[in-house]
């Protein structure tokens, strides 16, 4: 199923499309085929995206839009290591940048999970960010700063680039 994710950070504030599936682990924000590699598709509204995925003989579930702070994310990043955050703005913006690192096909851009992430990633199920060790913190730290950069500096179009694109 397709849905329309309002994504609201500091630099970059766009609609995208994201496909989810009955795996997680197959979850991915749409990108196509550009020259140089994947590129995003961004709009300013979900009825743009709408049209766009029309064209594709695709349509947008009927959901409503979803939304990602990841300007609450990024104060956070940006502010002292004691500084805290709601646990949904964090989950949801780790959940959405895998899922945009799987729809570019740029995991390398994101740094390797292991035993210290899954731990971090399953207090925030339970509100526990304030039982997070100095580890844990610093590894959704780097994941989400490294996330936040992708999200910032990955390839985008708007809809009449992807027209002239062909797709």
């Amino acid at each position: 199923m397709l849905w329309g994710i309002r994504v609201q950070g500091r630099e970059r504030d766009a609609v995208v499309v994201w496909a989810g599936s009955e795996e997680a682990e197959q979850d991915r924000v749409l990108t196509v085929q550009g020259a140089g590699g994947r590129v995003l598709p961004v709009f300013r509204n979900e009825g743009q995206a709408s049209r766009f995925l029309r064209g594709r003989g695709e349509r947008l579930a009927a959901r409503g839009p979803a939304f990602v702070g990841l300007a609450q994310v990024e104060r956070w990043l940006k502010g002292p290591a004691e500084r805290g955050i709601e646990a949904g703005w964090v989950l949801e913006a780790w959940n959405f940048l895998e899922d945009l690192a799987r729809g570019l096909d740029a995991w390398q851009q994101l740094p390797a999970q292991g035993a210290v992430h899954n731990s971090a990633y399953d207090k925030l199920f339970g509100d526990e960010i304030a039982t997070w060790t100095p580890e844990e913190r610093a590894a959704v730290r780097e994941l989400l700063t490294a996330g936040v950069t992708m999200w910032n500096s990955c390839v985008t179009a708007r809809a009449g680039r992807l027209r002239r694109m062909g797709r």
